[in-house]
């Protein structure tokens, strides 16, 4: 398995609706930076995202996971960008903010600090048991 971290406005798509879409979930689609869409295509059955409230909160706030693997993004009329299908998993019983992230030396290696504008990267897994660790969960 492998870990991810996905970006989202919550204004746009939230923690909350994403749980409301159960078992089927639903698309993570709208990705437009290449090396976002690359990870995209990297990612298995599966596999865990954290769940990132960017722009407004810029927190960690949950979990899910893929349970399609990458396909033909329908937002896309250009055909080059793809999406995955992602399901609630749980919500972190404390956010972790980008600002604790940043003040934790063992994670200063990560994507979301080094490129902040990436929006699907992956994280390593000591970096995902820090953050679970962050969370209390």
């Amino acid at each position: 398995m492998h870990y991810w971290l996905m970006k989202s406005e919550p204004n746009v798509w939230s923690i909350d609706q994403q749980k409301k879409t159960g078992l089927k979930g639903a698309p993570w689609d709208g990705v437009r930076n290449h090396q976002a869409a690359k990870n995209l295509k990297s990612m298995k059955k599966g596999d865990q995202c954290f769940f990132y409230h960017s722009n407004i909160g810029k927190e960690i706030v949950g979990i899910v996971e893929v349970i399609k693997e990458a396909y033909a993004d329908k937002t896309d009329k250009s055909g080059r960008f793809v999406a995955v299908t992602v399901k609630f998993l749980r919500k972190l019983d404390r956010p972790v903010s980008l600002k604790n992230i940043k003040k934790n030396k063992e994670l200063s290696h990560l994507s979301l600090i080094k490129q902040s504008r990436l929006s699907v990267m992956p994280i390593d897994s000591k970096s995902w048991k820090i953050l679970n660790k962050m969370s209390k969960i």
